[in-house]
C-alpha cells in the first residue's frame, strides 16, 4: 500500500516556475515507477510525466517537454515535478501517481495508486 500526498501548488505569473512535491508512505516507494497527471476543469485526466524506480527512464508528455523535468529522492521517499516557463494552459489540478508496473507508463489505468491533487494557476 502506498499513501500519496502532493505539494506545491499554487497561483503563478505565465512564464513563472513552481516545484511540485509527492510524499510517498511505505517501505515500497523505490519500487514503484511514479508519474504525474493534470486535470484541467472540463477536460479529461491527462498524462504529464513519469519516472522509473531508479530515476535513469524518463518519459513526458509533449506539451510539457523542454519546461517539465520529473526527478525522486527514493531516500526521502519524494518525487518532484519542477515546472517552469508555466503557460496558461498548464492550469490544473496535478495529481501524483504510483504505478506497480515495470515500464514507465503513460497511461492512467496502469497506476494503482493516487494522490489527492495540488492546484496549480496560472495567470497571464
Amino acid at each position: 500500500q502506498v499513501q500519496l500526498v502532493e505539494s506545491g501548488g499554487g497561483l503563478v505569473q505565465a512564464g513563472g516556475s513552481l516545484r511540485l512535491s509527492c510524499a510517498a508512505s511505505g517501505r515500497t516507494f523505490s519500487r514503484h515507477v511514479m508519474g504525474w497527471f493534470r486535470q484541467a476543469p472540463g477536460k479529461e485526466r491527462e498524462f504529464v510525466a513519469a519516472i522509473n524506480w531508479s530515476g535513469g527512464i524518463t518519459r513526458y508528455a509533449d506539451s510539457v517537454k523542454g519546461r517539465f523535468t520529473i526527478s525522486r529522492d527514493n531516500a526521502k521517499n519524494t518525487v518532484y515535478l519542477q515546472m517552469n516557463s508555466l503557460k496558461p494552459e498548464d492550469t490544473a489540478v496535478y495529481y501524483c501517481a504510483a504505478s506497480s508496473g515495470v515500464g514507465v507508463t503513460t497511461g492512467i489505468y496502469e497506476y494503482d495508486y493516487w494522490g489527492q491533487g495540488t492546484q496549480v494557476t496560472v495567470f497571464s
